[in-house]
């Protein structure tokens, strides 16, 4: 059976004649397929036309070449690439819709009330009816029990490393491994003699993000806005990253890549490989990755980036400026 054609994307008439309508902003939402909007990039809009296209409430993908790329959510070569992204979006529109808008918002915004806007959004879509269908086809698993510190820390002179010791989970991030994190970094904001800190970790990994078996655990979503207001260790590494290195190995899977991507320079080995997965939990990424992560690659990179869900390797990585080098060994 032949695959079937690839919607064309809008022309600049087409795109302005929506414009006029006031009921286009409807047909285009997460609420209604397709999901998405797709616009020839090399469209010539009016200004109210791009604005309209810019605030449209579902993610908007660019096709080809031309000045729409900087306009769109996410800009693709081919109507094919598009066709798999539009596919990949309506599996979890909602979330889709909520990356695009959050990512859109705080562009340019201050870190503080970046997070915010980040957690306010990953906490409506924990409510939502994607991340519950999620929950309720998902088994959870007990960890495995673990002996020791969950970070290591060691101190030499004014060098302190802090290794992430939950090598049997893949360092996944637990609420006792963020706990502990929160707990090293504010020992080093609070001794400004710690002049160099090197983050790494034990094990085959760097860290395979958050542990789905916590995931939605709190009380309630409010209440996990709460707690990320004040335990999330992005932003205490954000607040020292000038004095911070982070060594990354291995899968950096969902906040294993978003928390690292804070600390002003990032070396990854030459095996390390990344991915942002959380759109198939119907979520957006909530350790801090919308900020960390777009401040270093573009809003519209990571956008592609989260709805495609594609693994990138640590060669990638260094082009597009996620991490600083590749190292040698």
């Amino acid at each position: 059976m032949a695959s079937p054609v690839p919607e064309a994307p809008l022309t600049a008439a087409a795109v302005a004649a929506l414009a006029r309508d006031p009921a286009a902003r409807r047909e285009y939402s997460a609420l209604t397929p397709p999901f998405c909007l797709r616009v020839a990039a090399d469209a010539a809009l009016k200004p109210p036309v791009r604005e309209w296209l810019a605030a449209l409430p579902c993610p908007t993908l660019a096709v080809g070449t031309g000045p729409l790329a900087a306009v769109c959510d996410v800009g693709v070569a081919t109507a094919t690439q598009a066709e798999a992204l539009a596919a990949r979006i309506a599996t979890a529109p909602l979330a889709a819709a909520a990356l695009v808008q959050v990512l859109r918002a705080m562009d340019g915004l201050p870190l503080e009330p970046a997070l915010t806007l980040e957690s306010l959004a990953y906490a409506t879509l924990q409510a939502g009816a994607e991340f519950r269908r999620w929950r309720a086809a998902h088994d959870r698993h007990s960890l495995p029990t673990a002996t020791g510190p969950a970070v290591e820390m060691m101190r030499t002179d004014d060098r302190l490393t802090l290794t992430l010791n939950r090598p049997a989970t893949r360092n996944a991030m637990t609420v006792e491994l963020r706990d502990a994190l929160v707990e090293a970094l504010e020992l080093v904001l609070g001794d400004a003699t710690l002049r160099h800190v090197t983050l790494r970790a034990h094990g085959k990994c760097f860290s395979t993000g958050g542990a789905p078996d916590e995931f939605g655990t709190a009380p309630d979503a409010a209440t996990a806005h709460a707690v990320r207001s004040l335990t999330l260790p992005g932003r205490l590494l954000a607040a020292c990253a000038s004095r911070v290195t982070a060594h990354v190995h291995g899968a950096c899977i969902g906040s294993g890549i978003e928390f690292p991507a804070f600390a002003g320079r990032v070396v990854a080995a030459p095996d390390a490989w990344f991915q942002l997965p959380e759109l198939k939990y119907g979520l957006i990424p909530g350790a801090g990755g919308c900020v960390s992560i777009a401040r270093r690659i573009g809003r519209q990179r990571t956008a592609w980036w989260v709805l495609s869900g594609q693994r990138i390797d640590a060669r990638t990585a260094c082009d597009w400026g996620l991490v600083d080098a590749v190292s040698t060994d």
